[in-house]
């Protein structure tokens, strides 16, 4: 998880990290060995995925190239952040408008074959003037603190409370405002959750902490709108009459149960309202950031297997792509996704591998900004295979 610093190293995905990239540059293929654009008869069997950071100011040219390689490399569906909890890369008239990135790559990806879908920031909200004006909508830790004042880690994860209604009302607006737009396939939803109780293992040193159990400044939501709702569902105040809230099951439950609901109650059904596909980037972990995902009603998963987040070997990547298929209610298609810092190329082919053989329906590259020549060669190579 990159807390500005340390996220601007690992990365952003979703896993509780986010840092700026660089776009990678266009890749020329070197004379020796197989080239991208050699390797052809890739399997329609399987769909594969990459979440895309923005770059400002490439001209279409560019990106087109850029994604042309994508295509040519066994890559489907693009992922594009187009809102990052304060401003937008599209055209908008509710938030502060960085650039009209999705109207320059829409085109593109039509023209190419890609689908392209809008990646949004869900419960983050940094944008100063809500954090100003509307301080209640933000969710609460265990100390009474709110995220708009004291976030969890770094300065970025102002997350919002789950069960505020006028704060479901603006993630709502947030989802309508991309599934309006006429040529895009999907929205994505990110950070769809609460702040992790408990960072991964590998990402502990990089804040200096020890979690050996839930504490409470990193549990959230003690809202008093979450707590009202759960206190007229059980008679307990969670603030006050429990003396371990972590203990406590249906309390968990209840947190659970607040994500899923805006999820398949509020989001889902206004995106499905413009015939949009809905997709997630969701945790392996799923009990540390409150995110059942399992329960979700969506058209595709793609849990982020970023193994050495956990300190694992590649072989977790197909072990946790069954377990998450496993908690599906709802059949449809999980996608791997991958963290190509952490992978070589030929390590790139055995997660591509293991997420197949765990049942994925393909993986999903975090993120094509970081993604060098050889990384597009060997997945060209192992998808033509699959």
């Amino acid at each position: 998880m990159k807390k500005r610093e340390f996220l601007k190293t690992l990365g952003k995905g979703s896993l509780a990290i986010v840092s700026s990239h660089t776009l990678l540059q266009a890749c020329i293929p070197k004379e020796t060995g197989s080239t991208v654009s050699e390797v052809k008869n890739l399997s329609p069997n399987t769909k594969n995925w990459t979440w895309v950071t923005p770059e400002k100011g490439l001209s279409a040219d560019q990106w087109k190239r850029k994604l042309s390689l994508v295509k040519d490399s066994g890559i489907d569906a693009i992922l594009l952040e187009v809102y990052n909890g304060n401003h937008t890369y599209y055209d908008n008239n509710r938030l502060p408008v960085e650039e009209k990135l999705l109207e320059k790559l829409v085109p593109i990806c039509k023209e190419l074959g890609l689908e392209f879908h809008a990646w949004m920031w869900t419960m983050p909200c940094n944008n100063e003037k809500i954090v100003k004006e509307h301080p209640d909508w933000y969710a609460v830790n265990g100390l009474g603190q709110s995220a708009a004042t004291h976030p969890a880690y770094v300065d970025y994860y102002k997350f919002l409370c789950p069960c505020h209604p006028e704060a479901q009302e603006f993630v709502r607006q947030n989802v309508e405002a991309l599934a309006q737009i006429n040529d895009i396939d999907g929205v994505h939803l990110d950070y769809v959750r609460l702040p992790d109780v408990i960072l991964a293992e590998a990402l502990q040193p990089k804040y200096d902490i020890i979690q050996d159990r839930e504490y409470p400044q990193y549990d959230y939501c003690y809202s008093q709108y979450c707590r009202d709702q759960f206190k007229k569902k059980t008679g307990i105040d969670p603030l006050k009459d429990l003396k371990d809230p972590s203990a406590n099951q249906e309390w968990r439950q209840f947190r659970y149960d607040a994500i899923t609901n805006l999820v398949n109650n509020k989001l889902v059904p206004e995106a499905k309202k413009y015939n949009k596909k809905v997709t997630a980037a969701v945790f392996p972990n799923w009990e540390s950031v409150r995110q059942q995902w399992g329960n979700w009603h969506l058209d595709a998963y793609l849990p982020m297997l970023y193994h050495n987040f956990y300190n694992e070997d590649i072989n977790w990547i197909r072990e946790h792509t069954e377990k998450g298929i496993a908690r599906l209610q709802d059949k449809k298609p999980v996608y791997s996704g991958l963290y190509i810092p952490s992978l070589s190329p030929k390590e790139l082919q055995q997660a591509y591998e293991a997420a197949l053989q765990g049942g994925a329906g393909g993986i999903s590259i975090f993120s094509m900004n970081q993604v060098s020549e050889e990384h597009w060669r060997a997945l060209a190579e192992v998808a033509a295979k699959s």
